[in-house]
C-alpha cells in the first residue's frame, strides 16, 4: 500500500540544519509490529505515524517511536507532525489551535503565520521532577566526563518521556563533552529515563544557552534538536528559579555538535506559568512510503 510520506526538519526554516523527524501521513490500518519496523528502518530519533483521533477534541492522534520504543510524547515529533499535518491538509487550526491525541493525553500546539514563516509551540505537559541522589550525580558526571553544578541539583523530569537533566558551568563545557555513551544507556536503563539532557549559559550569543540530549538507550546516541529535551530544560529551570529575571521567553541553541543550527523558542506564560516550546519547520522530503 502506498502511504503519504514526509519528513520534516524541526527548529529551522533551513533544510538538513535542524531536526528530522519521518512522518507516515496515512498511517490507519498499520500496526503496533509495522509501526516499529519503520520508526527502526528510517533510523532517525523518532518518527510519527497520523491516525484519526479517539477523542472529539483532537484534530488527529499521532503515534511516536524512536528506532526501538514507542513515546507517550516528544516534542520535535509533536511540532514537526503538526506540521506535516497542515501541509497535507490533514487538519486545520481552529482559533490558531491544534489539538494532538497521543499516549500522555491531548496536547495543545499553537500556529502562529503561515507557510515559510509558521511558528509551531505545543504546552509543555504537567511534569514531576526528582532529585538525583549524590551517587546518582557521581555517576552522571563519570558518564559526561565533567562536573555538573552541584549547587543547582541535577534532577529527573518525568512528563512522559522522562530526561535526566544537569546544568553545567557554560555552553562551551556543554558544547566540549564527549559522553560514555554504553554507560550513557545502562544509566539511562537504571533510572527508567529516556536520556540525558544538559545545558549551560553562553556568554555572547543571542540564545540564552546552549542545549545538548543523549538518548542512547533508546538507540540515539545524541538528537541533534530535542523538543522534549528543551521543555525538561525549561521545567527545570522555571522549578528551581533558573528563568531570566524580568523576562517570560527565552531562545535556546541546539545541534552545533552534529552541525546543525536548531533555535528553540521558550515561553512561560506569565498568568499560570504554563510553558510552551516552540520553533519554525520545513518540509525536506516529500514522497510516498510502501508497506
Amino acid at each position: 500500500m502506498k502511504r503519504a510520506y514526509k519528513v520534516v526538519d524541526v527548529f529551522t526554516k533551513t533544510p538538513l540544519l535542524g531536526n528530522p523527524v519521518a512522518v507516515v501521513l496515512d498511517a490507519d490500518g498499520l500496526d503496533t509490529k509495522t509501526m516499529q519496523a519503520i520508526a527502526s528502518w528510517t533510523n532517525l530519533s523518532e518518527t510519527t505515524f497520523l491516525l484519526p483521533p479517539t477523542k472529539p477534541q483532537a484534530d488527529y492522534r499521532l503515534r511516536i517511536f524512536t528506532p526501538k520504543h514507542e513515546l507517550p510524547f516528544a516534542g520535535h515529533p509533536t511540532l514537526g507532525s503538526a506540521h506535516a499535518a497542515l501541509e497535507a491538509g490533514r487538519a486545520v487550526p481552529r482559533n490558531g489551535v491544534l489539538v494532538q491525541e497521543c499516549g500522555v493525553g491531548l496536547v495543545e500546539l499553537a500556529v502562529e503565520g503561515d507557510g515559510a514563516n509558521r511558528m509551531l509551540s505545543f504546552a509543555v505537559p504537567p511534569a514531576k521532577l526528582t532529585p538525583l541522589n549524590p551517587a546518582q550525580i557521581e555517576r552522571l558526571e563519570g558518564i559526561l566526563g565533567a562536573t555538573v553544578e552541584r549547587k543547582i541539583t541535577p534532577m529527573i523530569v518525568d512528563m512522559g518521556v522522562v530526561w535526566i537533566v544537569a546544568q553545567l558551568s557554560s555552553a562551551a563545557k556543554v558544547l566540549a563533552l564527549r559522553p560514555d555513551f554504553g554507560r550513557s544507556a545502562a544509566f539511562e536503563h537504571s533510572l527508567g529515563a529516556t536520556g540525558i539532557t544538559v545545558f549551560g549559559p553562553h556568554e555572547t550569543d543571542d540564545a540564552q544557552i546552549e542545549v545538548r540530549s543523549f538518548a542512547c538507550s533508546q538507540g540515539v546516541q545524541e538528537d541533534p534538536v530535542c523538543g522534549s529535551g528543551n521543555a525538561s530544560v525549561a521545567v527545570f529551570r522555571q522549578k528551581l528559579g533558573l528563568l531570566p529575571k524580568g523576562r517570560n521567553d527565552y531562545t535556546a541553541t541546539q545541534g552545533h555538535c552534529l552541525g546543525r543550527a536548531g533555535r528553540i523558542a521558550v515561553h512561560i506564560h506569565a498568568g499560570d506559568g504554563q510553558i510552551t516550546i516552540g520553533g519554525q519547520c520545513v518540509t525536506a522530503v516529500d514522497g510516498v512510503l510502501k508497506t
